[in-house]
């Protein structure tokens, strides 16, 4: 698989990255030892790039990609998000200096590793100015503690001009399918101009656009997305239709949905890094399909016919 760069540094990543959220009990159980051979088959992909956060699974994330690449730390970009803190469950959002230490600590500690190659701010804090944030995730870089740092959500780009004023911002994370197309609006340009990756999570609509489910009722207890409007009654008869469509080109060219869904994506731009959350080696290698997959012209119009702006239901 080749490797691009990204964005302004001299780390060279893959073009589609592993997602790990979902090892963490966020889609449902997971099994560990499957986890953990899922992200040695992404390497043997050519997939380098880990997406991981201080408060997936309470730290149990950090700690499983710990072992798993324990003796092959070199081999991986690693993306660490500053956890939100999480008291009694309920997550806070909080950029202050104190937190953005403590998690970039105890995430090192948790992986194993001395230095991170990029820290991210998980959501803008409302609250704490960006610079203060930034500021506090630029000493780290100082302390070599981190090699770059990134933002996440509810980043503007106005907030994005004010960011790189205090340190270079190596990459925005931000939901981005077909279905979720608000990057597209500001954000996805700000990037191209400031030279810095876009890093698309959620990439498959929370699952409906890698086909795996056809009612709310084929969702396993304990699975987040019973919350999620994109399943409820209506919404999801909604969905499902545009997915068939889109199944009708993917079948055409004899591959899944997903890897359709996700080529789409990188088609939108180099500097676009999709991150499908994979807990299984079989819907890795789907994904990783879609890295050597060439839409043409007419694939991207069929695609934007069927699946233009707003098409998606229960986003709001």
């Amino acid at each position: 698989m080749r490797h691009i760069k990204f964005g302004p540094t001299d780390l060279m990543v893959s073009p589609i990255g592993l997602g790990c959220m979902s090892m963490s009990g966020y889609y449902g159980p997971q099994d560990d030892d499957e986890c953990i051979a899922t992200i040695h088959r992404a390497l043997d992909l050519g997939i380098n790039f880990l997406d991981t956060s201080t408060n997936y699974g309470g730290g149990h994330n950090q700690t499983l990609i710990g072992k798993a690449i324990k003796g092959r730390r070199d081999a991986f970009v690693i993306h660490s998000k500053l956890g939100s803190i999480r008291p009694d469950g309920v997550n806070v959002v909080s950029g202050t200096p104190e937190h953005v230490r403590h998690s970039c600590e105890t995430g090192l500690e948790r992986l194993g590793i001395d230095c991170v190659d990029i820290i991210c701010i998980s959501r803008v804090d409302p609250v704490v100015p960006i610079e203060e944030t930034i500021g506090a995730m630029a000493r780290l870089v100082e302390e070599g503690k981190t090699r770059h740092i990134a933002i996440s959500k509810d980043a503007s780009p106005e907030i994005i001009r004010r960011a790189v004023k205090v340190h270079p911002i190596a990459g925005l994370q931000d939901e981005y399918s077909l279905f979720v197309r608000d990057p597209e609006d500001g954000l996805v340009q700000e990037c191209r101009e400031q030279g810095m990756a876009f890093i698309a999570f959620a990439p498959l609509g929370r699952g409906i656009l890698a086909g795996l489910f056809r009612s709310a009722t084929d969702i396993p207890e304990g699975d987040r997305r019973h919350k999620d409007g994109r399943y409820r009654p209506g919404n999801i008869e909604h969905n499902l239709s545009i997915l068939g469509q889109l199944e009708e080109i993917a079948a055409g060219k004899g591959i899944p949905v997903a890897t359709l869904a996700l080529a789409w994506i990188m088609h939108q731009g180099q500097c676009i890094i999709p991150i499908p959350s994979s807990k299984s080696r079989d819907h890795l290698e789907e994904n990783a399909a879609a890295a050597a997959l060439e839409l043409t012209p007419e694939d991207l119009s069929r695609i934007a016919a069927i699946c233009p702006p707003g098409a998606a239901a229960g986003l709001g």
